[in-house]
């Protein structure tokens, strides 16, 4: 690896890895790759390794005794890596449904940006979304991807709760939430497909480094789904890019 990074300590039993402050898919290609590169040498001594747009954070099962060895031993590790071959990620077709009664702030949405209904499908249906890493909530994405046509700061009163599969667009990021939580982003849509559930063994289906695509459907569509999804008879389509 070439970037250059910074490792701090981050309490007794953590070091905190920095990237260049930007969100870039090189930069995430090397984030997955130094976290699976750490969990695969350093099990027997981690809890775990988190990482978010360009920063890694190793947790420790014990106290760091001595920070600049630890450092020392992980710059090695990482010098061992000449390339970072490609990885195949999946491409997710995510169903939603952009009706006003599926989504609490899509008219005010449609007012502050002066655009009609057509054109934020058209336009957040569109493009092809980068999951960079989940956060905030259990199953929560943070995607990169966004047009700009469709920025717009977060609303100045948070709403006490948003409705799970709520799709919703907040500053430069969109984003879905997997359960009830209160939130300060426009809802713009629904999907009926669930991204976290404590029954399945992987609790979420996506990884970082995954597509998602937004595909428009009607309310009779959401429905349909929806029942699908209850009865676990659901195939949600990917495909390997």
């Amino acid at each position: 690896m070439t970037t250059e990074l910074q490792f701090k300590q981050y309490g007794e039993c953590a070091i905190l890895i920095e990237w260049p402050e930007k969100i870039d898919e090189n930069i995430l290609e090397e984030l997955i790759f130094c976290q699976k590169l750490i969990q695969e040498n350093y099990f027997k001594v981690i809890i775990e390794v988190i990482i978010s747009y360009n920063s890694l954070l190793i947790s420790y099962k014990s106290g760091i005794e001595d920070f600049y060895s630890a450092v020392f031993e992980l710059k090695k590790l990482f010098k061992t890596v000449k390339t970072i071959e490609g990885r195949k990620k999946k491409l997710w077709e995510i169903p939603v449904c952009y009706e006003a009664q599926m989504a609490e702030d899509l008219l005010q949405f449609l007012e502050l940006k002066k655009i009609k209904k057509e054109e934020l499908i058209r336009l957040h249906s569109s493009s092809l979304y980068t999951v960079f890493f989940r956060g905030f909530l259990p199953g929560f994405l943070y995607l990169g991807g966004l047009d700009e046509k469709l920025v717009l700061p977060r609303k100045a009163i948070p709403s006490r709760e948003v409705q799970s599969g709520s799709v919703a667009i907040g500053g430069s990021q969109t984003g879905i939430y997997p359960v009830n939580s209160p939130g300060g982003w426009y809802v713009i849509g629904k999907t009926p497909i669930r991204f976290f559930d404590v029954k399945n063994e992987t609790l979420s289906f996506v990884s970082p480094g995954d597509k998602l695509k937004f595909v428009a459907v009607d309310v009779l569509e959401y429905n349909a789904i929806s029942s699908l999804v209850l009865e676990g008879e659901y195939q949600l389509k990917f495909s390997v890019v």
